[in-house]
């Protein structure tokens, strides 16, 4: 006879069925944040946004999050559960895609100053619901797998995640159909498909509540205290993996906003497939290895492939901190292969190499914490952790648009000249677009130099690798055993 009650997370497919409900908001979610790199062009010639505006808009997701709003997400995760944070932050992030959308359409007026206002404070609302459903979903995936396949679980939810952003840019373009509102419109609707699958995953995470009010419900009990914060934060594992995000994902996340952009001024990919329909299928593979949303797809796709291989690695075998020093040495490599180096071969190999980097830190990173942190207290330190990664995502995104600007003062001046005598002309949105995508083609408005603009991301490969090693160092000494293989595995 069995002795231990049987719950809903006992069972293998409930467990993945659970996994599957959460992933698809983080698809669209992860979706949304990456569809407006490959609209970047059209940002700048429909809607007249600079590039300094454009690196505004992408900061903005980070704000509300700046004045600590993941972290009061994760006390109301710990306060109100799973299912109400969820509701709620999972709205506030619709909602926002809505404004941002509707705004883009000019829907609050047509001048760019006020598309650009909504759209920031869409944006702004979007990145709050945002980072609480990322804290929301690693708790989940804890909640309901501890124990059992944590790493692989958090790994699958990272590759519907990469999924959604690898869809973006491979298929952003062609959505949008040479409208930013198209584009966007289609992003906003996949998000609301996603809370509609967290709404159906309410009905199973309430089911298992009840059933564990009759053997154990973690963190019932526990009340937020002020002293296990700040025993949280003067951790110095934990203090050294999180910078480690920080620095990671700050070399990683805006590169992939400006990727498109870059690899059609830097080595001359196409804005735009060509017509495919007379091509052979090897022309048509070449094609597509020659477009720059296409390629930059690259990177999220192989994290699809990745990341759930080494999750396994590191179940079975460990070594979490040295696959973080690998990781952090590939970024570095990446970023030099695409700001110094002026060779093709080299700029395929360091998207290769960051596509790598993407899958081994992140599969490495999230289940230490798990070790790093009790149970009861990784709403918090996830939310924690997020949060000072915002301030990176807030902080490079501006300054690689202003540096950009800085070093390439003629071209801004001479789209801004030729949009305007465009637009004096009578041509219209769509048809100043064409325009200006053929002049930059044929030369006449030189490429952008992304060359200092990237430069930026080596150094923080190698602050990333520094503190990769100080965790290896501070796990020797503290015990945690991110080197060693889960007990029970």
């Amino acid at each position: 006879m069995e002795a231990i009650k049987r719950t809903l997370r006992d069972s293998a497919l409930m467990r993945w069925i659970v996994l599957v409900l959460i992933s698809g908001l983080t698809f669209g979610t992860y979706w949304f944040q990456d569809c407006l790199g490959p609209l970047k062009g059209l940002m700048e010639s429909e809607l007249g946004f600079s590039n300094s505006q454009y690196g505004l808009i992408m900061s903005s997701i980070t704000w509300a999050n700046l004045a600590l709003m993941i972290i009061f997400g994760g006390i109301l995760l710990d306060k109100w559960g799973i299912r109400l944070t969820g509701i709620v932050f999972a709205s506030i992030a619709t909602i926002g895609a809505i404004i941002i959308t509707l705004a883009s359409k000019g829907f609050f007026g047509s001048e760019p100053d006020t598309m650009l206002t909504y759209m920031i404070i869409g944006r702004l609302m979007f990145g709050t619901g945002l980072e609480t459903i990322c804290v929301m979903a690693n708790r989940t995936i804890v909640k309901w797998f501890k124990g059992k396949e944590l790493a692989l679980a958090l790994a699958i939810n990272m590759v519907f995640g990469r999924l959604g952003s690898a869809g973006a840019n491979f298929l952003g373009v062609e959505v949008a159909n040479g409208s930013v509102s198209t584009g966007l419109s289609f992003a906003a609707t996949l998000i609301g498909l996603g809370l509609i699958l967290f709404l159906i995953y309410t009905v199973f995470d309430a089911k298992l509540d009840r059933q564990e009010d009759q053997s154990v419900k973690i963190g019932d009990d526990e009340k937020f205290r002020v002293s296990d914060f700040i025993s949280l934060i003067t951790n110095s594992s934990f203090i050294y993996i999180t910078l480690l995000c920080v620095a990671f994902y700050s070399a990683v996340f805006p590169f992939i906003q400006i990727a498109p952009d870059l690899l059609i001024n830097k080595y001359g990919f196409s804005t735009v497939l060509p017509d495919l329909t007379q091509m052979s299928f090897l022309e048509k593979v070449g094609a597509y290895f020659r477009n720059g949303s296409k390629v930059t797809s690259l990177i999220p796709f192989a994290t699809m492939i990745f990341t759930p291989l080494f999750a396994i690695f590191l179940d079975r075998k460990g070594r979490a901190a040295t696959i973080m020093i690998v990781g952090a040495s590939l970024l570095i490599f990446a970023h030099i292969s695409l700001s110094l180096l002026n060779s093709v071969v080299f700029g395929y190999l360091g998207l290769l190499a960051l596509g790598i980097a993407f899958s081994l830190i992140p599969a490495a990173m999230w289940p230490s914490v798990a070790k790093i942190v009790p149970e009861n207290r990784l709403g918090t330190a996830y939310a924690t952790m997020f949060t000072f990664q915002n301030y990176g995502l807030a902080i490079v995104p501006v300054i690689i648009g202003k540096v950009l600007d800085i070093f390439n003062p003629e071209i801004i001046e001479k789209i801004r000249v030729v949009r305007a005598d465009l637009s004096s002309q009578g041509f219209t949105n769509g048809q100043i677009v064409s325009k200006i995508n053929e002049l930059k083609t044929s030369g006449v408005i030189p490429a952008y130099d992304y060359t200092m603009s990237i430069l930026m991301l080596v150094g923080l490969g190698i602050i990333s690798i520094f503190l990769a090693i100080m965790l290896k160092k501070a796990d020797r000494k503290q015990g945690y055993g991110l080197e060693l293989v889960e007990k029970g595995k």
